[in-house]
């Protein structure tokens, strides 16, 4: 399955999600850095298509992903954002990063976090933006932790 094809086959698939749920929706599909970007735009089952702790938006995804892979696509890797939640949770997991860090350099004690890979991301995006403060991430899978420390001078 070419892009083309890819990105049309992710449109109806969405669309057709949707549907289940009683809802006409039109979904945007784009291809940004490698990566099909959908969004489902704001509607009144918001919350359900989403799900506690964007447990839903996840398996939407993941299900997609497999999908893809399973019918040999060009491109797998996909985000899918419903409402703008993922753009609005990465503003507020941004605004932690600061307070974490200003709380890094108040204390000079490092702080170690236990945050899924999006957020770590995240983390470590804000953390370049200060000449001294460092990020790294230890251990794996599901036991990986952001440590966020003061630079040595």
């Amino acid at each position: 399955m070419d892009q083309i094809a890819t990105i049309e086959f992710v449109k109806k698939y969405l669309e057709d999600i949707v549907a289940f749920f009683d809802l006409n929706l039109d979904v945007d599909v784009r291809v940004e850095d490698e990566v099909i970007v959908a969004t489902i735009p704001s509607n009144e089952r918001n919350s359900l298509l989403i799900g506690r702790g964007a447990e839903t938006l996840k398996s939407i995804q993941s299900l997609i992903s497999a999908t893809l892979r399973s019918q040999g696509a060009a491109l797998t890797r996909i985000s899918v954002d419903i409402a703008d939640y993922k753009k609005q949770h990465a503003e507020k997991m941004a605004e932690k990063a600061r307070a974490w860090i200003e709380e890094v350099r108040e204390t000079r004690d490092s702080k170690v976090l236990d945050l899924n890979s999006a957020d770590r991301w995240i983390v470590h995006h804000v953390a370049s933006e200060y000449s001294d403060i460092s990020t790294h991430s230890e251990g794996e899978g599901r036991d990986r932790r952001l440590i966020i420390s003061q630079k040595s001078s």
